[in-house]
């Protein structure tokens, strides 16, 4: 359990990939160059979502300070099932796993001071629909890009957006 008084970005990955791939690595980056400690949490030996909510439960629900949850697929739901508990300053999610089977049963607002969704309207996964829907119904801000569901070819503006994002936190 991390009891620190800092401000950490807790990175959860896909279904299909691990915590330090290309997209973590050059976000982590970023988020170390503005201050905060990261952490990726390797979920790769649990294929069930609940499962992976639950290790990260288990490792933040005594976490004290600026906590920001970044996932990316079924790394964004977790994040976003988590948040419900963790409360964190900031949700940032990349193609949220959100309407598909086993995905479904709940969805709860994020709770988070700010939340931001990056999503591509090539998504292959993940319909762009499902999370228009679930952004207007929640009031998030939502950027839509080209580029398919990995969103590697959009990783230089999802840069962009979360130092951005992390900037911004430090005013609220």
């Amino acid at each position: 359990k991390f009891m620190s008084k800092n401000k950490h970005v807790v990175f959860s990955h896909g279904k299909e990939s691990g915590p330090w791939g290309g997209k973590i690595v050059a976000m982590a980056d970023l988020a170390r160059e503005l201050g905060y400690a990261v952490d990726s949490i390797d979920y790769q030996d649990l294929p069930v979502a609940s499962n992976r909510v639950e290790r990260l439960l288990e490792r933040y629900d005594s976490y004290c300070g600026d906590l920001v949850l970044v996932g990316s697929s079924m790394g964004a739901y977790v994040s976003l099932q988590a948040c419900e508990i963790l409360r964190p300053k900031g949700l940032f999610l990349l193609a949220p796993a959100i309407g598909l089977a086993g995905y479904e049963l709940h969805h709860p607002p994020p709770y988070a001071e700010r939340a931001l969704i990056v999503h591509a309207w090539q998504d292959e996964v993940v319909s762009a629909r499902g999370v228009l829907d679930f952004a207007q119904r929640h009031q998030i801000e939502l950027h839509m890009v080209n580029s398919d569901h990995r969103l590697i070819s959009a990783l230089p503006l999802i840069c962009l957006l979360l130092r951005d994002f992390l900037v911004g936190l430090k005013k609220v």
